[in-house]
């Protein structure tokens, strides 16, 4: 590489500068503070494990997205995290080994092989939350108000919620006998609402009537409230399984509309985020303007039983800086700093010291140096008046 293009970062990789890091610090200390008032624990987990620790019941997916490389003292295969929810699962299932419900946050880069989200970043700054041990609807409730309250708490209010429940596909497709091969067909097809290749597909598989027209309807399943109505009479002939589900999802919409009565909520039974991984509930938050999710989440029970520990298990995560790039204000270039002249005075080395004990920013300006107290981001000044330094605004 010449010389001239050894500052290029690779694509899809950034670095934050003044005051994009401030902001982003700032906003990752309130994140975790806010996530502990709920009673979500932080826990920091590796950036590199073995590999097949690292993918347990994430399907392929993950596997695409995880760069891998060989531990030179095992010989064995290691991943750098694609996804730090995997990871959680195995501290909740083996480490912590809770018999009560358990409330884990984390907060931490992970690395993508390609670009997956709003802003094309392959190393995003995933924050989550995860909440194990209970199988009701409230836990799913509990996950869903925090992450809509993440959104808001940065400041991000224009917001829809989609909601959905893969377990509605899945049952249909098992009643319907499609092998593994056509439910990957039709599960592309469906994400796409690619209607006429759906038709063709079931058309050509010559499936049983009733569960070919309930396959087919799914694509269209999907608006306001009057979905979850329209689908109860779509699917009357549906197997037990995927009444269960549409239940399932009818009572998180009764309690979604209770807790979050300000954020609209929309319905897709063709919504499969996460299919190959999720178990029941899936959402996703998005603002408008942006194609992709903001935040998303569902139930993915069962994930610890490669740990010895399989529980019921629910969460959400999003990625701060994209929370951070979307909201109102990113900050200003000052630092609501205090600056401190070049000056050895005994009354002036204590002030400082007091004001930054106090958590305000000070700082000292350096003999001979160029810029002045604007130009360093300060927008106080200390001067000394009858013998005392006084803080006067710029």
């Amino acid at each position: 590489m010449t010389e001239s293009k050894r500052w290029l970062l690779p694509e899809g990789i950034e670095e934050l500068l003044p005051p994009q890091a401030r902001h982003l610090e700032q906003l990752r200390r309130q994140v975790v503070d806010h996530y502990q008032s709920w009673g979500y624990e932080l826990v920091m987990p590796p950036f590199i494990e073995y590999l097949d620790s690292l993918l347990v019941g994430t399907g392929d997916d993950l596997d695409l997205q995880t760069f891998k490389l060989i531990d030179q003292k095992t010989g064995r295969l290691m991943g750098l995290r694609a996804d730090m929810t995997p990871q959680v699962a195995r501290i909740d299932a083996h480490r912590l080994r809770r018999a009560t419900p358990t409330r884990l946050c984390y907060l931490g880069t992970v690395l993508h092989t390609l670009p997956d989200g709003f802003a094309g970043s392959r190393s995003p700054l995933q924050v989550g939350a995860e909440l194990y041990g209970h199988a009701g609807i409230e836990s799913d409730i509990e996950i869903l108000s925090l992450m809509m309250e993440t959104l808001a708490f940065c400041g991000i209010t224009d917001t829809y919620l989609d909601i959905g429940h893969v377990g509605i596909f899945r049952g249909l497709a098992q009643q319907a006998g499609l092998s593994d091969a056509q439910e990957q067909q039709l599960f592309e097809a469906l994400q796409r609402k690619a209607k006429p290749e759906i038709v063709v597909l079931l058309k050509e598989w010559k499936l049983d009537a009733n569960a070919s027209a309930m396959l087919g309807s799914l694509a269209d399943l999907n608006g306001d409230a009057e979905v979850l109505s329209q689908a109860r009479t779509v699917l009357q002939r549906a197997s037990a399984d995927v009444l269960e589900a549409l239940a399932n999802l009818e009572r998180v919409a009764a309690l979604a509309r209770l807790r979050l009565p300000k954020v609209t909520l929309h319905y897709d039974l063709a919504e499969l985020r996460g299919y190959h991984y999720h178990t029941g509930l899936v959402f996703a938050a998005f603002v408008a303007g942006q194609g992709q999710a903001i935040a998303q989440g569902g139930r993915y029970d069962g994930i610890g039983k490669a740990f010895g520990n399989a529980r019921p298990a629910t969460g959400f995560s999003t990625d701060l800086k994209t929370l951070v790039n979307l909201m109102p204000e990113n900050g200003s270039a000052l630092l609501n700093a205090i600056h401190a002249p070049a000056q050895e005075d005994v009354d002036l080395l204590q002030k400082v010291r007091e004001l930054r004990a106090e958590g305000q920013c000070v700082i000292c300006e350096l003999p001979g140096q160029s810029g002045d107290a604007r130009a360093m981001g300060c927008d106080r000044r200390l001067v000394k008046k009858d013998g005392r330094w006084e803080i006067q605004p710029l």
